[in-house]
């Protein structure tokens, strides 16, 4: 006869606060989010617009079983790094979480945020000051934003975080100011062509999102109009219009996404004036850049992290390098000169065909791009012998796999320099690869390639060991 055991309820532990409840406590830590951290009983309380060493009154405002979100009601005491800001949305929205911070504590910030995460995977690892901008705003040359109706016209901002509730905003700090300019331009000559707004609740409605990219050296603009429709009411006045206000304009594209995701852009591009493309240089050379393609946002920054990388990497005439997750070919091309062959894998096909532009377009002849999975593509490399001297790998934020990195190891490169963009996801793979016998060279390098955000970018070179 078999008994069975009754199981006592799970005991769930309780927040040691309520919603609406004030408190006074001191701001022990910043987020990678760049949200304050207040502790009642170990259990953390995050706040906007709080740093380290600032006494606060809160007002819970979210209460979860493990933490706890709250506002800022009186600041009892100033930390020494606040800087006043006259446009407290870009905190409140997200948009620049630092911008609160002085510049030298924000470079600190990003460099021990390296530091603590290598620790706590157990790695003690030397890490430089980062570098920093001169002028640490207006730098991006691209920008994505939503669109929505409100107060009976059409709105472009970004939402308050962790909310539907878009904050209105013409001025983003962070962005090159002609970008601004295009965004709102583009948004009133929308609304006076009476152009409807897709809504989630009702699935009806035409434009989502309004994208500009504007060339660094080129001045080249481009403007993506992205759409739950495959046409726009009014189109071809829409088209005249925005051409006529935007004489720097060289591509206005209408980008159709019907998904209901989070995903930004479609697949399917028509191009609704000029060409598919816009162009810009990166040290010297020349890049194709369409709707579609990743290209790094700070072109000032971008040029110092691949000299840097490229310098830090040791490149001799008589290697030959691969550059995984090559996007448009702009690592391989920029270092095409210093080595013998450059042979790039990346994943996202239309890419690859820029790339292949971008080497005609500079008169490159030794390199060569594949349209694959980059791990599956260096498994296949490593099968057939392949023995480079040189690997480099600029991944997603989710970082290398497992098999990605035994393949590397497999190859036995002299060489493997890995650009971040996450430095969770760096230290947690710098441990597989020192166990695939490689030993980190010198120091980390961070980079701030997004000034008055938390993101950190680095440049960490691996060697394989004699």
């Amino acid at each position: 006869m078999t008994t069975n055991k009754i199981k006592a309820p799970r005991q769930t532990k309780k927040a040691p606060v309520v919603k609406n409840q004030e408190l006074i406590g001191e701001v022990v830590d910043i987020t990678f989010q760049g949200l304050g951290v207040i502790k009642v009983d170990n259990y953390p309380i995050f706040v906007a617009d709080a740093l380290p060493g600032e006494e606060i009154k809160i007002g819970v405002t979210r209460v979860l079983q493990n933490y706890a979100f709250g506002r800022t009601i009186e600041r009892l005491k100033t930390s020494p790094d606040r800087v006043d800001v006259a446009h407290g949305q870009l905190i409140t929205s997200g948009i620049a979480p630092l911008v609160n911070l002085k510049y030298d504590a924000q470079l600190e910030l990003k460099r021990n945020q390296i530091v603590q995460l290598f620790k706590k995977v157990g790695l003690d690892v030397d890490v430089d000051p980062t570098i920093g901008m001169e002028t640490p705003s207006k730098y991006r040359n691209k920008t994505v934003v939503p669109v929505k109706f409100q107060d009976g016209h059409l709105t472009t901002g970004f939402y308050r975080r962790g909310s539907h509730n878009l904050v209105p905003i013409d001025d983003y700090y962070l962005n090159d100011p002609k970008i601004d300019a295009a965004i709102g331009t583009v948004r009133d000559i929308l609304d006076a062509h009476g152009t409807t707004v897709w809504d989630d609740a009702t699935k009806k409605g035409e434009i989502r999102y309004i994208m500009v990219r504007r060339g660094y050296y080129s001045h080249e603009m481009m403007v993506g109009l992205i759409t739950a429709t495959r046409e726009l009411h009014d189109e071809a006045a829409i088209v005249a219009d925005i051409v006529a206000a935007l004489p720097e304009l060289k591509s206005l594209i209408l980008n159709y996404n019907p998904r209901q995701t989070n995903v930004l852009l479609g697949s399917e591009n028509r191009v609704l004036f000029g060409q598919s493309t816009i162009q810009d240089t990166i040290l010297a050379n020349k890049f194709n850049i369409g709707l579609n393609s990743f290209y790094q946002v700070n072109p000032q920054t971008t040029e110092v992290l691949y000299s840097l990388a490229a310098k830090k990497a040791g490149l001799k005439l008589t290697d030959t390098v691969i550059d995984a997750y090559s996007g448009i070919g702009t690592i391989g091309l920029t270092v095409a000169n210093q080595v013998k062959k450059v042979i790039g894998v990346e994943v996202v096909e239309p890419a690859v065909a820029d790339a292949k532009v971008n080497m005609a377009l500079n008169n490159v002849k030794n390199a060569e791009f594949i349209a694959n999975d980059a791990p599956a593509q260096m498994r296949e490399w490593q099968a057939e012998g392949l023995k480079p001297e040189v690997v480099f790998v600029d991944p997603p934020r989710k970082g290398l796999t497992p098999e990605l990195i035994e393949a590397v190891a497999g190859m036995a490169p002299e060489t493997f320099v890995y650009i971040s963009c996450n430095p969770a996801t760096l230290a947690r793979d710098a441990v597989q690869i020192l166990e695939q016998g490689f030993e980190i060279d010198g120091a980390i390098t961070p980079l701030d390639q997004f000034p008055q955000t938390t993101h950190v970018e680095s440049v960490t070179v691996f060697k394989r060991k004699a």
